[in-house]
Parts: C-alpha cells; sequence; structure tokens
C-alpha cells in the first residue's frame, strides 16, 4: 500500500483555497479509495479526505494530524473525529474510540466556514477517511 506525496506546492495552495460548496452526496460519492496520499504528521489520506482538502477544509485535516504527534493518540487504533457545526457557525471538533463512548479530544472554534452541519471522519492506524470509504 504505497501512498503519494502531495507536492509542497499544492499543500500550500490548498491552504489557501477559499472553502467551495459541499454537499453530503460528495462525500458520499467515495468508497473505498484508489490513492493513498502522504499528508503530514505521518497521517496518509483517502481520496475522500484530500476532495475535503481541495474543497477549502485543509484546516480541519490539519488540525485532526496535529493531535497524531501525541504517541497516546496513536495508540488508539480506530479513531471518530467528528465536527459539527452550530447554526451561528461555531464548530466542535471531537475524537472517540467508538460513537458510543466518551470523547478523549475536544476542540471548539469560535468560527468556522464549513458548509456542512457535521463531517465524520475515521482515522485508522494513521489513515484518514471518511466513513463511506471504510
Amino acid at each position: 500500500m504505497s501512498a503519494t506525496p502531495i507536492p509542497a506546492s499544492e499543500h500550500d495552495s490548498l491552504l489557501r483555497e477559499s472553502n467551495k460548496q459541499i454537499t453530503e452526496q460528495d462525500l458520499n460519492q467515495f468508497t473505498g479509495t484508489e490513492h493513498y496520499y502522504n499528508f503530514w504528521c505521518g497521517v496518509r489520506i483517502t481520496d475522500g479526505v484530500k476532495f475535503l482538502t481541495e474543497k477549502g477544509l485543509c484546516w480541519l485535516i490539519t488540525d485532526i494530524c496535529s493531535y497524531w504527534i501525541d504517541e497516546k493518540i496513536k495508540e488508539i487504533p480506530f479513531q471518530v473525529w467528528t465536527l459539527k457545526v452550530e447554526q451561528n457557525k461555531k464548530a466542535e471538533l471531537t475524537m472517540q474510540e467508538d460513537s458510543d463512548t466518551p470523547v478523549i479530544i475536544r476542540q471548539n472554534y469560535d468560527f468556522t466556514d464549513c458548509p456542512l452541519k457535521e463531517i465524520k471522519l475515521y482515522l485508522i492506524d494513521g489513515i484518514l477517511l471518511l466513513p463511506s470509504e471504510y
């Protein structure tokens, strides 16, 4: 399972790109993945997660990856990351070992331009993917 690195020039442009409209239907089109991309801090991302970065949500993926530096977090083989966006555009990012377990990480945002009310991602053994790609 080889990973294709995202070139630095493309990574920089992903960080600067403005948010574009994303729908649940856009995310549900990704089933499985054809490629893995080296992202940051040793995390690899799938086609669906790369799509999110291309649509202006690189900040979200970077925030999730920033927790991967912690060895205790790396020891959790299956992580469920959820971004919930309120109507006032405040948001909360949480991580759990599974959907029915206590929250391990909680990060609040005063503002987000994320167009979805909720985005759920899985981080499994260093690979970040959409649930539909699982």
